[in-house]
């Protein structure tokens, strides 16, 4: 793909460099803040070579898939000057262009449903991800380093006492380390705030002293006793109470405090009075009100989704979880969840939740494959083809958008398929004690070189069983021919 040429195709149809407020990427998409919508050729984008397709909603996501949207972005910037934020009867079917036909089923199914997400609860769940799509790269580099750690020690057990393996392993655990501080500062960055105020804002609930005076020995011997810190009905404060949750709001709160104070002080004192009254009055809310009620946010969230669903739920907790995810999916509230699984990272070094809900996009593999055996058209067949490997790899978006939802019947049995994995799963974290995903932002196969504790096996074991219930139940009661005309 010539990453240049694309962009400056681009720039003149979305109205030139002036008719864009910022830009991004994510995973699969070069994503776009447009300031005048009227002024953008939806239509003219959709042909561009290279581009699979366009959504048009509260941002212009034009998606190139994944292993692309990185490079166009950066693309991107240096061509528009500006930094980015980070058929039935086979015989009246003719052989299509795979990718061609993909993106514009994908395409016109995915504007379908974003077009129904335009609540506040939809924008709120669109910042989570601006917020945490920056940092997924570093949760793969340092969850695969761990998982390369943990390789290594099986191989050479003596290796662990070598202090040049000690400083390679730490690298695996600097993205977690730090997550507050970048959580504070994408969230800053994100409302329009002073992004180091934000990392302020993300250290605040973490300091060391917030855990109060501990308990010592005077000169004399003389027991000093604990002096914690105590909140009038909260109890006693600890550091990193509230978590990540807590680190939003509390950077949120900076930026919004940040733009009140500028707007009310001459411009010779904004730099003195803007960020030490920020920083004051910010971390006053955070430490009395924010870091209590987000702690018990946390503890309830932890309480539903981990304690009652998986550990008390067992299987039936993994079958839900795993079958409802997709639906999620296709609403775009999924990432909702996202700062879950980096708060179940930094605390336990891994998320459960993650290789549970990761059975979702399994079913709709094993969906994709019984079609493809079971179809006459060629057209179905070609799509499918263009689809599947990235949907082992992860990647569902093109097997959701250009197979199951048009097709309806077999979103529900990807959905049902992919709970028996799900299921799977959840009976492996009880049966060992505990495992989960030591990174973000790696799904399908890909997510077995994370799996923790040495218990891939029952991953591998889920996707299968996945990919298995997903074919039986499509093959057998799930897709029948008439229903190819729906892709029309």
């Amino acid at each position: 793909m010539d990453y240049p040429k694309l962009s400056r195709d681009i720039l003149p149809l979305v109205g030139g460099g002036e008719n864009i407020s910022s830009f991004t990427n994510c995973m699969t998409r070069l994503r776009l803040e447009i300031i005048d919508p009227s002024r953008v050729d939806v239509d003219a984008i959709k042909k561009l070579d290279g581009v699979m397709g366009v959504v048009d909603g509260d941002q212009l996501q034009v998606v190139v898939g994944p292993g692309h949207a990185q490079r166009l972005r950066d693309a991107f910037a240096a061509e528009s000057g500006q930094q980015g934020t980070a058929p039935v009867d086979a015989d009246d079917e003719a052989p299509l262009n795979a990718a061609a036909d993909l993106r514009a089923l994908q395409t016109k199914n995915t504007q379908k449903v974003k077009a129904r997400q335009k609540t506040g609860v939809h924008s709120l769940f669109r910042h989570i991800g601006n917020i945490f799509i920056p940092i997924i790269p570093g949760f793969i580099a340092c969850g695969l380093i761990v998982a390369i750690a943990n390789v290594w020690k099986l191989i050479a057990p003596g290796v662990a006492l070598n202090p040049w393996f000690l400083a390679f392993a730490a690298l695996g655990s600097i993205v977690v380390g730090a997550l507050n501080l970048l959580v504070g500062y994408n969230t800053a960055k994100e409302f329009g705030g002073t992004p180091v105020l934000g990392l302020i804002a993300g250290a605040v609930s973490y300091m060391p002293a917030l855990a109060g005076i501990p308990a010592s020995k005077a000169a004399d011997g003389t027991a000093i006793a604990a002096q914690p810190l105590v909140l009038p009905l909260f109890g006693e404060l600890k550091p990193a109470l509230g978590g990540i949750i807590g680190v939003i709001v509390t950077a949120w709160l900076f930026t919004v405090i940040e733009k009140w104070v500028r707007t009310r002080v001459p411009a010779w004192l904004d730099l003195f009075v803007v960020p030490v009254v920020t920083v004051l009055v910010g971390a006053a809310v955070c430490i009395l009100v924010i870091m209590p009620i987000a702690g018990l946010l946390m503890q309830g969230i932890n309480w539903v989704l981990i304690d009652f669903a998986l550990e008390r739920g067992g299987v039936i907790g993994g079958y839900l979880l795993s079958s409802l995810f997709l639906p999620l999916v296709m609403l775009g509230i999924h990432q909702g969840l996202t700062p879950i699984h980096a708060q179940l990272i930094a605390d336990h070094g891994f998320t459960q939740l993650l290789p549970v809900l990761a059975m979702a996009g399994a079913g709709e593999v094993g969906m994709a494959i019984a079609i493809y055996v079971k179809t006459k058209s060629t057209r179905l067949k070609s799509i499918i083809r263009a689809a599947l490997p990235i949907g082992v790899l992860g990647v569902g978006e093109p097997l959701i958008y250009g197979v199951s939802l048009p097709l309806f019947y077999p979103l529900i049995t990807a959905c049902l398929g992919g709970g028996f994995g799900g299921a799977f799963v959840a009976y492996g974290i009880q049966a060992t004690g505990g495992f989960g995903a030591g990174a973000l932002g790696l799904s399908g196969v890909l997510m077995t070189a994370v799996i923790t504790n040495g218990q891939w096996l029952w991953y591998v074991g889920g996707l299968l069983i996945a990919y298995v219930m997903g074919f039986v139940l499509t093959y057998f009661f799930g897709f029948k021919e008439h229903m190819v005309e729906r892709l029309s």
